[in-house]
């Protein structure tokens, strides 16, 4: 066997620092571990996230818009941390001991939330009435709350990139399993939240909230468990420097060239004469006609050299300014994910509350919490996610051409249309419902004797459009990323769902402002029956069609990036 074909060719190495070899580390055999951290992790985070809102209401005695925005407003914190998580791995510790950190914080916040729900003095004391939670206590579970959210930004960016690093893109085989993980990686998550939404959310309202954190917070203990088992088989990417000190260094030296021509020829243009990029990590790019202007930064002219030394403030190679451009043309496609996670955020507010008020009985003895529901949004997923690999790829390919069935763009686009869909779906779903209050005059009934399994085909679109947009957008950043900035553009995608959170908060604190003045109840009151929660998705659904319509145009301009060469 030749030494090329034994070692991985992107530059990754073992536990030991020494050349990834390509028959003992990496593949399946490592990503396994990877999903079954995933796996728990993601049980833990929905454990305590999915029936959150229930939990704010019911014992820190918070009305609808309130524990809908704070769940919002922490959710989306999830999910801007990574961005933390992610400048540290990219820059200077790796993706290995980034997530490894992190983890040990997420276990401290998971711990000290489940000791406020269970032990004397930092749980409410509650009673028939209800629940009277001191300041303290408040304070002492969003401290809790934030700890998991800072926690959940380091896992979260690297673990799916760190995946994708088992496999090595300049091994045809390997680029193809690699494709195939990022399915199989987003199905694991939702084996965790299905256990979630089903028995954990049960046990949360029929046993206690004690043991409905504390078995979460167990399971995140098993995913610490789970990563570390399989150290010895990981592939490390080793960490390229501060990605935005470089793309600074673009800036400052292209302003300072602003007067500068840039020749038509490219070859002219700045890069090393190594066959490998000097930056730690990162294979070279080839120059690209787009957002001319960054490469005035590539331009050498007199006064750069200075003693024989190159400043990286006054000349980039042409790789370095090809990493400020692909940051900048994903930007667009980024955007666009923004509305689609306030569609999906709605699984864990608004579909709740009006799960709330339909009849939640399933059988004569049983009753479904109406957050379990969004286990027909992880039956969905884990559903689709097979069958589109391992059926509408084959199909689509015919058609396509393409390896992978449809291109990332495309596949996010069918996402987009699909959530749109699926707000028009609940919106009729609130329609019949609000008829069946005024007929029957049910508006102060608790529970209106309404199944609460008409809710199912919108959780189930939503799932469906995940495993098209989110698998996508996942894919998509870690391919398009350069290579030295994947945890940060894994982060990156992941504001999407933390600025659809606050989006999500925005709007309804600005429907909530707008729609009560004058003393009018407003389309969402604490009694949804009185309400018009129908209008709420219909604006939902409106914002998605124009958001999809913005990205037709912008997938159709958008240039993908080109490796010149590759590592090792």
């Amino acid at each position: 066997m030749s030494e090329d074909y034994m070692y991985a060719r992107d530059g990754t190495e073992d536990s030991h620092n020494n050349p990834a070899n390509k028959n003992k580390t990496g593949k399946w055999k490592a990503c396994r571990f990877i999903l079954g951290n995933e796996c728990c992790e993601r049980l833990a985070y929905y454990g305590m996230s999915t029936n959150l809102v229930n939990y704010l209401q019911i014992r820190l005695n918070q009305g609808n818009v309130t524990a809908s925005n704070n769940v919002t407003n922490w959710s989306g914190t999830c999910y801007i941390t990574p961005l933390i998580g992610a400048f540290l791995a990219d820059a200077y510790f790796g993706r290995y001991w980034i997530i490894a950190i992190f983890s040990i914080v997420y276990c401290v916040g998971m711990t000290l939330l489940t000791m406020t729900a269970s032990v004397e003095g930092l749980n409410p004391s509650c009673d028939e009435n209800g629940c009277d939670p001191t300041k303290s206590q408040v304070v002492v579970c969003f401290l809790a709350l934030y700890l998991i959210a800072l926690g959940t930004g380091g896992i979260k960016p690297c673990v799916s990139s760190f995946g994708g690093d088992q496999f090595d893109a300049n091994d045809e085989a390997e680029r193809k399993k690699k494709s195939s993980f990022f399915n199989w990686f987003y199905l694991s998550i939702n084996v965790g939240a299905l256990v979630a939404s089903s028995a954990l959310v049960w046990i949360q309202m029929n046993v206690g909230w004690g043991w409905g954190f504390g078995i979460p917070a167990v399971s995140m203990f098993i995913a610490v468990g789970s990563f570390f088992s399989g150290s010895r088989l990981y592939r490390f990417h080793k960490p390229g420097g501060s990605p935005i000190t470089r793309i600074f260094q673009v800036l400052v030296a292209s302003i300072r060239k602003s007067h500068v021509n840039v020749p038509h020829d490219k070859t002219l243009l700045y890069e090393t004469t190594d066959a490998e990029s000097n930056i730690k990590g990162s294979c070279k790019l080839e120059h690209s006609k787009t957002l001319r202007f960054f490469d005035k930064a590539a331009v050498e002219v007199e006064g750069d050299h200075v003693q024989g030394l190159i400043s990286p403030w006054k000349l980039c190679t042409v790789t370095q300014v090809e990493e400020l451009k692909s940051i900048i043309r994903l930007l667009p496609v980024w955007a666009s994910g923004i509305i689609f996670s306030t569609v999906y955020s709605q699984m864990s507010t608004m579909f709740v509350l009006q799960g709330n008020t339909m009849d939640q009985h399933m059988g004569p003895n049983f009753k479904i919490p109406s957050a379990s529901l969004s286990l027909f949004d992880t039956l969905s997923v884990i559903f689709w996610t097979p069958v589109y690999d391992r059926i509408i790829v084959q199909i689509a390919r015919k058609y396509t051409g393409h390896e992978r069935g449809f291109t990332q763009l495309q596949r996010m686009g069918i996402g987009l249309v699909l959530s749109t869909i699926a707000m028009i779906v609940a919106g009729i779903l609130e329609v019949i419902r609000l008829n069946y209050v005024r007929r029957h005059n049910y508006y102060d009934l608790e529970y209106i004797p309404m199944s609460i399994f008409w809710q199912v085909p919108q959780y189930f679109i939503v799932g469906c459009a995940e495993v098209f947009t989110v698998i996508g957008q996942v894919e998509f950043f870690y391919d398009q990323a350069p290579d030295a900035m994947r945890s940060l553009c894994s982060a990156l995608a992941l504001t999407t769902v933390a600025l659809g959170n606050y989006l999500s908060t925005l709007l309804v604190t600005i429907v909530n402002n707008l729609t009560t003045r004058n003393g009018n109840l407003g389309w969402i009151p604490d009694n949804m029956n009185r309400g018009h929660l129908d209008y709420f998705y219909w604006l939902l659904a409106i914002l998605s069609l124009l958001n999809f319509l913005v990205y037709l145009w912008i997938s159709k301009s958008y240039t993908y990036k080109k490796v010149v060469g590759r590592l090792g």
